[in-house]
């Protein structure tokens, strides 16, 4: 129906929401009508801009600082957003680990702990204290996973193996959530050209990011905006007979 609202009561609130993919999910929610909270690890300066922003979209927004690794931390920030905004209608993971890109038989089983803790647990973490809010609201989950689940790329077994957890919490609260009207979708995504990739782009060299580019079938690397035009999509009312799912933005690369 075309006066169906797209979301519910209270906020979206992204999880990552100033790195290179959450600031554009964050202003495409914005754009889409909903007022958005979002957490950052360090980089407050940009947080505040993109708080900015959406404020210009004539939206509410606020960001916190938030080290998805504290339990009781993590629990505090969604009661906080959820108070703040009089609820949580969409939760979205868009966090990623800065990863060393190693092959499995070297990676650091420091690196490995840290990654673990920081993206898998850390999802688990902020996923369990949003569940109540979500059901209240009938709402969605939007996790940004990898495509590298599908067809492996090498070296990036320490961002493959936490998002292959998200995704099957993904499925556990589908199923299990599904009956207070929750759902849970994920986006595996393959090469996007923004934030995270830029960084890890330095440490590799130029012979061995364009063989990534030829494996895409299109042969080009994904955009923020359209990562945010499918996250915006699932975590609204468009998408009300979708969970469970892992749809792959990707370009073609796991084909």
């Amino acid at each position: 129906m075309a006066d169906r609202p797209l979301f519910g009561e209270g906020a979206a609130f992204v999880i990552g929401g100033s790195g290179g993919v959450g600031q554009a999910i964050c202003q495409a929610l914005a754009e889409a009508g909903t007022n958005v909270a979002l957490t950052y690890r360090s980089n407050e300066e940009k947080a505040r801009g993109v708080v900015r922003a959406i404020e210009g979209q004539g939206r509410r927004a606020s960001a916190l600082p938030l080290d998805l690794t504290d339990r009781a931390g993590t629990a505090a920030a969604v009661a906080r957003v959820a108070a703040e905004f009089e609820g949580i209608h969409s939760l979205v993971l868009a966090t990623g680990a800065d990863i060393s890109m190693s092959y499995t038989a070297e990676i650091d089983p420091d690196e490995w702990d840290r990654t673990i803790a920081g993206d898998l647990t850390g999802s688990f973490n902020v996923l369990r204290a949003a569940i109540p809010h979500l059901r209240a609201a009938r709402g969605a989950v939007v996790a940004i996973t990898s495509a590298g689940l599908v067809r492996h790329p090498p070296k990036d077994i320490l961002s493959v193996v936490p998002k292959a957890g998200i995704e099957a919490l993904m499925r556990g609260i589908a199923r299990e959530e599904g009956r207070w009207g929750v759902r849970a979708n994920a986006i595996a995504l393959g090469v996007i050209d923004t934030g995270l990739f830029h960084r890890l782009e330095q440490r590799l060299s130029p012979d061995f990011v364009e063989a990534m580019r030829r494996n895409t079938a299109l042969r080009r690397f994904g955009t923020a905006a359209e990562v945010a035009d499918l996250a915006v999509f699932l975590a609204s009312a468009r998408s009300g007979f979708i969970t469970g799912q892992s749809i792959a933005l990707d370009g073609g690369y796991s084909v």
